[in-house]
C-alpha cells in the first residue's frame, strides 16, 4: 500500500521520510521510551536511520505494517509515533510512542481513536489489538480512554530487550465504536449453554 495520510482536529499522521532522522533520534533518547518500548537501548543515530530507511518503508511496501510520524496539524514537528502490526487475517496490534514534553495533552488518545477508526473502515480489521508491558500505565491509560477492553495479563507475553515480560493485553472491536464488522461476532455470552 502507498503511504496516507490521516488528519485529527489537532494531529496530522503521515509517512515518516528520512529526513525525520534527528527528530526521531531525539525523542527516543527518552528514558521511558527505551524502557517500556522494544526501541533499542541504547538508541543510536543508525537506529533512527534503519527504522527510517528500511523498517517503516518495507511494512508499507509489504502491507505488514503502517507507521505513522504524529505532528500537529498547523505544522510543527514531529512529536509521536502510532503504528498498525498485522498478527493474524484482519487482526491488527498497535504501538505507539510520545516525545516527553507532549504527553498529558491527550494527543496520543486522538492518534489512537484517528488510527484505530482507520483500520476498521480502511483496513477491514475485525479485531485491533492493544498490548504493553505490565507496569507500562500511561500506555494502558490511552489504550482505555480510546476504548480498548482489558482482556488480562500474557505471562511471558513480550519480549523486551532479551528478556519475555508479562504483558497486559486489551482489544477494540468496530462495534466499539459504532462500526460493522466484515464479520459477524458472538459473544460467548450470547452462546447457549448445554451439556458437554
Amino acid at each position: 500500500m502507498e503511504p496516507i495520510t490521516l488528519s485529527t482536529d489537532r494531529l496530522r499522521l503521515r509517512a515518516f521520510v528520512p529526513e525525520d532522522v534527528d527528530r526521531v533520534y531525539e525523542i527516543c533518547q527518552d528514558p521511558t521510551i527505551q524502557r517500556w518500548t522494544v526501541v533499542p537501548s541504547p538508541y543510536r543515530r543508525e537506529d533512527a536511520s534503519f527504522f527510517l530507511e528500511r523498517l517503516v518503508p518495507d511494512g508499507w511496501r509489504d502491507d505488514t505494517e503502517y507507521t505513522f510520524a504524529v505532528e500537529p496539524l498547523e505544522g510543527g514537528p514531529l512529536f509521536a509515533a502510532t503504528g498498525l502490526h498485522a498478527r493474524d487475517t484482519g487482526v491488527w496490534e498497535i504501538g505507539f510512542w510520545m516525545a516527553p514534553e507532549q504527553r498529558g495533552h491527550g494527543y496520543m488518545t486522538e492518534a489512537v481513536r484517528a488510527l484505530a477508526h482507520w483500520a476498521f473502515t480502511g483496513l477491514g480489521c475485525v479485531r485491533l489489538v492493544w498490548r504493553a508491558e505490565v507496569g507500562n500505565t500511561a500506555s494502558r491509560a490511552v489504550a482505555e480512554r480510546v476504548g480498548f477492553v482489558p482482556e488480562g495479563v500474557q505471562r511471558a507475553g513480550l519480549a523486551n530487550k532479551n528478556t519475555l515480560r508479562d504483558g497486559w493485553v486489551g482489544s477494540l472491536l468496530p462495534s466499539d465504536f459504532g462500526l460493522p464488522s466484515p464479520l459477524p461476532y458472538l459473544p460467548a455470552r450470547d452462546l447457549p449453554t448445554g451439556a458437554a
